[in-house]
């Protein structure tokens, strides 16, 4: 690696694009593309925690995706509660805060119960925290946030004319956080899905050609590397 280790992203967001493109292309069955995405995954969220990233937010299910089959959208809710209930015990000891990040809408209650269980047993780890969008959609959250505040004006502990853009953000599923500084996604395609629209407004994009399942630790340095050589300015000249 060749970046500034004192000049890290302190948040990254990644679009984890290309699961079932990777499993296609290798004649296999396209829930292997999803386990092989949540080792890498994992592998990932260990290095960035190594390496000293405080924040890694991925994007794991949008509101979207129940749209998919019903095959596939059963496999990947069996994955997560698989995936949760085993990842928990090894993000525990490897001093990972777990975060669950989206609408309970529509889960099963095992499913959870596992979220409640896999964040409670992680809260007071103090590595990098790990937020996991499941059953996201940046749309779903700002509507949230909005019928938050809007509690908040009804109940009169909150003026309409007094809110600020901080009211806004401590009432999304991130608040208390940083802003993503980097925003990584994989598989080539140049959008976001609606991943994170109010917290992405100032950070870098980079898009990077392969699947996810082929993402390595050496994609995510080149990332960081490339962040690097950016300058952010915020709006500023």
């Amino acid at each position: 690696m060749s970046y500034d280790k004192n000049n890290l992203p302190e948040h990254i967001a990644i679009i984890m694009d290309g699961n079932r493109r990777w499993a296609r292309a290798q004649g296999k069955p396209v829930a292997l593309g999803h386990k092989e995405g949540a080792k890498v995954l994992e592998n990932i969220v260990r290095y960035a925690n190594k390496i000293g990233i405080k924040y890694i937010t991925a994007y794991a299910f949008s509101t979207e995706n129940w749209k998919r089959t019903q095959d596939e959208v059963s496999a990947l809710m069996a994955l997560f509660q698989s995936y949760l209930d085993d990842y928990t015990k090894r993000a525990d000891t490897e001093n990972i805060k777990v975060r669950i990040i989206g609408s309970k809408d529509g889960l099963s209650e095992r499913m959870k119960k596992s979220i409640d269980k896999s964040m409670e047993k992680t809260k007071n780890n103090t590595g990098i925290v790990f937020n996991i969008a499941l059953n996201y959609g940046g749309r779903e959250e700002l509507l949230h946030a909005m019928k938050n505040i809007a509690t908040h004006v009804k109940e009169g502990n909150l003026d309409p004319k007094d809110i600020t853009e901080k009211d806004i953000s401590d009432n999304l599923y991130t608040a208390g956080q940083p802003d993503p500084d980097l925003l990584i996604r994989t598989s080539g395609e140049l959008r976001l899905s609606n991943f994170l629209p109010w917290q992405l407004t100032y950070s870098e994009f980079i898009f990077v050609e392969k699947n996810w399942p082929d993402f390595t630790e050496k994609d995510l340095d080149s990332a960081i590397e490339a962040y690097q050589k950016r300058t952010r300015k915020f709006g500023a000249n």
